[in-house]
Formats: C-alpha cells, sequence, structure tokens
C-alpha cells in the first residue's frame, strides 16, 4: 500500500477502508466504521466520507482516496440575472455552516429556490445530482440549469438514463442507482428535501459520498419529526425567511379570507345523525385519535367488529357533507363571479369533490388519476389564460410547475400546515399591480373548524384573516 496509513473505495454505496500493516484505526475514526469479515476491511456509511476525511487529516493519517470519482467543474452563469438580497444570505449562511456547504435552506415559493441552487452549484464547482421528488420537476429543473449554466444536463427517471457531470435524477432513481454511481457527485441538492428522511427516500443520501449537500423547502418540518433524520442526511437548518418577509418585494402581497358557512338544515341533520353512530362506535372501542396508530385501528376494527361497517360509512358520510355542503357552492360560485378574469385554483382534499366541482363548473380537473399528456395541456391552457379556473385535489401542492394564478380558494383540506402554506404559496408569484387572495371555506359547527385551526397555526396566517361573506 506503499506510504499510505489506509486505502479508502467505494463500494455499493458504502466505503471500504483497508489499513497497512500495523495501522490500527484510530478512536476518532472507529464510531463511523464496522469491520467487515467478509472481506476483511473496515466498512462504513459513504454520507460519513467528509467526516472521515477530516478526521482523519485530524490525526495525520494519510489516506489513498480511490472513493470518489466526482469531478471539477468551471461553472458560470448564461443569463443576466442577479442574486436578490434573501438568495445572498442564504448561499452565504449554507457555505459558511457548520461544516463547511452543507444544510437546509427555508425558502418560500416563488422565492428562487432553483437560482439559489445554481448559485450553489458555481461556489462549489463540483459534479452535482439534484433529486426532485416528480416527473415534472425533473423536466422542469433540467431545462431551467441548461438556461441557466449553457450546459447541457443529464435526466435519470421518466424513462430517461443520461448521467452527466450536471444531473437531476427523481428520488426513484436516485435510490435505485446511488449504490453505483454515489461516488460521482460532490454536491448533492435535494428539492422539496422534507421527502427525504422516508424510508426508503433516505438511501439517496446515505448511499452517496457527496461532502456538499444542500436542502430546499419551504416547509421541512415533519409530523413524525422526521427532520432530524433530515439534518443527519444533509445538514443543520442553516437558512429560514418567512413567506411575510418577502411579501411585496420577491412575492406578491397577499390577503387570506376565513369564510364560516353554514349547512342547510337537512344537511345540519344529517351530519349530526351520521357523526353520532360514528363517534359511539369509536368511543365504545377506546380509540383515541391522539394516539398513532388510532386510525389503523379504527380500520380494523370497522372491519371485523359488529356495527363496523355502517359505522365506516358514517364517518365517510358527514365528512363529505362538511367538505361539499350547498353552502360552500354558493359562496364558491361568488367568489368566481367576484374575480371574474382572474386565474383561480380550486383545493379541494379528495377527487370526488374535484370531479364533482369539475362538472359543476365545467372547469378543468387534475388529480392523481390524470394522464401526464392531459395535465400538461390543462396547465398549458391555464397558462394562456384560455381556462381561468382549475381544480384540483392534492397534486397541485408541490412538484408541479404551476401558472400563476391570483386567487386560491381552499374549499377542503387536511390539518397540515405544510399543505396549507404550499396552497398559498402556488398564488404568490409576483407580476405588476398583482394582489393574491386565499379563500378558506370552513362549514360551521363540524370538524372543519377544528381542521381549520390546526392547519392556520403558522406564521403566514396569524393575524391575517378576514372573516365574513363574499358577495357579488
Amino acid at each position: 500500500m506503499g506510504t499510505f496509513d489506509f486505502r479508502l473505495s467505494f463500494d455499493a454505496g458504502t466505503l471500504l477502508a483497508e489499513l497497512r500493516k500495523g495501522t490500527v484505526l484510530p478512536d476518532s475514526l472507529s464510531p463511523y466504521f464496522r469491520y467487515d469479515d467478509r472481506v476483511g476491511k473496515w466498512r462504513a456509511p459513504a454520507l460519513d466520507y467528509a467526516v472521515i476525511m477530516r478526521r482523519a487529516a485530524a490525526e495525520k493519517l494519510s489516506v489513498d482516496d480511490q472513493a470518489r470519482d466526482y469531478r471539477k467543474l468551471e461553472l458560470s452563469l448564461h443569463v443576466p440575472w442577479k442574486p436578490m438580497k434573501h438568495q445572498k444570505a442564504a448561499l452565504d449562511a449554507w457555505l459558511h455552516s457548520e461544516p463547511p456547504g452543507r444544510g437546509v435552506t427555508v425558502l418560500p415559493t416563488g422565492s428562487g429556490k432553483t437560482f439559489l441552487a445554481v448559485l450553489a452549484m458555481i461556489a462549489v464547482k463540483r459534479s452535482t445530482l439534484v433529486v426532485v421528488p416528480t416527473i415534472d420537476l425533473l423536466q422542469q429543473w433540467a431545462s431551467s440549469l441548461e438556461r441557466f449554466l449553457g450546459i447541457k444536463v443529464g435526466m435519470l427517471g421518466g424513462g430517461s438514463r443520461e448521467i452527466l457531470p450536471v444531473t437531476v435524477s427523481t428520488y426513484d432513481s436516485a435510490v435505485i442507482f446511488m449504490e453505483r454511481i454515489g461516488n460521482q457527485f460532490g454536491l448533492l441538492i435535494f428539492d422539496e428535501c422534507h421527502h427525504l428522511p422516508g424510508e426508503v427516500n433516505k438511501q439517496a443520501a446515505f448511499l452517496s459520498l457527496a461532502p456538499y449537500r444542500l436542502g430546499l423547502s419551504a416547509t421541512p418540518e415533519r409530523s413524525d419529526g422526521g427532520e432530524v433524520m433530515l439534518y443527519r442526511l444533509i445538514g443543520p437548518k442553516v437558512y429560514e425567511i418567512f413567506i411575510d418577509e418577502l411579501e411585496g418585494r420577491v412575492l406578491a402581497p397577499y390577503a387570506v379570507h376565513r369564510i364560516e358557512i353554514a349547512l342547510s338544515p337537512e344537511e345540519a341533520a344529517e351530519y349530526q345523525a351520521e357523526r353520532k353512530i360514528y363517534l359511539d362506535f369509536v368511543h365504545v372501542h377506546g380509540i383515541r385519535f391522539s394516539e398513532s396508530d388510532a386510525w389503523g385501528r379504527f380500520i380494523a376494527m370497522c372491519a371485523r367488529l359488529p356495527g363496523g361497517r355502517r359505522a365506516f360509512r358514517a364517518y365517510l358520510r358527514q365528512r363529505t357533507i362538511a367538505r361539499c355542503g350547498t353552502g360552500k357552492r354558493e359562496v364558491l360560485w361568488n367568489i368566481i363571479r367576484k374575480h371574474a378574469g382572474e386565474r383561480i385554483i380550486i383545493f379541494t382534499a379528495d377527487n370526488d369533490t374535484a370531479y364533482e366541482m369539475g362538472n359543476m363548473l365545467c372547469a378543468p380537473v387534475i388529480t392523481h388519476k390524470t394522464k401526464a399528456a392531459e395535465r400538461k395541456d390543462f396547465l398549458d391552457r391555464f397558462r394562456s389564460g384560455e381556462y381561468s379556473i382549475m381544480i384540483t385535489s392534492k397534486v397541485l401542492n408541490e412538484g408541479v410547475d404551476v401558472p400563476e394564478a391570483a386567487v386560491g380558494v381552499v374549499l377542503s383540506g387536511s390539518g397540515s400546515t405544510r399543505e396549507h402554506v404550499q396552497r398559498l404559496g402556488r398564488i404568490l408569484r409576483a407580476s405588476e399591480g398583482k394582489q393574491a387572495h386565499l379563500y378558506e371555506l370552513v362549514s360551521a359547527n363540524t370538524s372543519e373548524m377544528y381542521t381549520s385551526e390546526r392547519r392556520r397555526d403558522t406564521r403566514a396566517y396569524r393575524g391575517r384573516h378576514s372573516g365574513g361573506t363574499v358577495s357579488c
């Protein structure tokens, strides 16, 4: 092995260390390695490459580094864009983080996350893999990077398998290929990085040795506490700026209207009757929805216990009444008339409601069932103004290049603050003279009241709600 203390190689998403005869693994490195009897070498996660190299340098150990295979790139900006103040601050915080060039930046939708990533690539000058959650974003990122950098960009996913010094991949494809390509990139950029801590997705970070890592998200916090794993995989949160801090400069000024709508007497009576059947079943069987496994227990009990199927039908019916009562439809129609000529996105919590509203308004609907070509056609027509209304369940929350809209209507939704902030972000792209409006329609005296309170518990909404009715 010559004069080296140990040789480091990349093996299927891990690192193998072969020590020179007489060399002992230092205590500072032992937490990262385990001896592998199968090959007679020490093995470590590729994720820990950077810290291993720093510790080895601190111990004055010489390393024959055959693990890394990424390149130094001479990248430059090919468009006359200048970074905005918050982008400069985010880049500076990332470059001077501890360790340098590792961390998560939190920027609202529409505030220039893609351009921040370009600035990071130019700063570190290393071959880069950008990981995104959807095929739409795969194509969008590849086109944007080619425009910004003036180079050809590879794509991995959606039928493409071209790996270049700068490549964009879906999370799914990154997981599949990373054990083979995990040493070819010095910089990993994870878009919508709150997806990364998932049991499968996290392998895309574990199996790579990239020393530089950048996470991009508008909402990194997770209900399961997975942001702890996120910061382990990418680095700490190094920069955060909020929607209200960019309002009027980078993002359009916005108003939020929460409108409580009474059910009709017939709907209210049916809602109460169905909800009683559902809650009686829940209480009799000791189901507490504050517990993590409560929903699974409820479904299992509905399937096997007497009265369970009726209780489940009651649950579905009371939810449907709250989500799409006749009063909501009337208010929705008034909102559409009030904002005639503006582009409007209507958000629902489920596909059935989305399709029902599509039939009522003769408007296009996008759900997870919508074919890719049809979705592109709908979005293109919405972008051109041919369609002024777009209805969706959850597909447009993130991961799709949504054309600029000025009005959003939350007809129904979950209690997730992330979802609510994402929906607000869809209408905030700035343009001359634009005033954005988000309407939240809530059925009064139903469980939607509680759901609404939960999802509005975020800085973007606090102190911004006006109530009342919408009239023509």
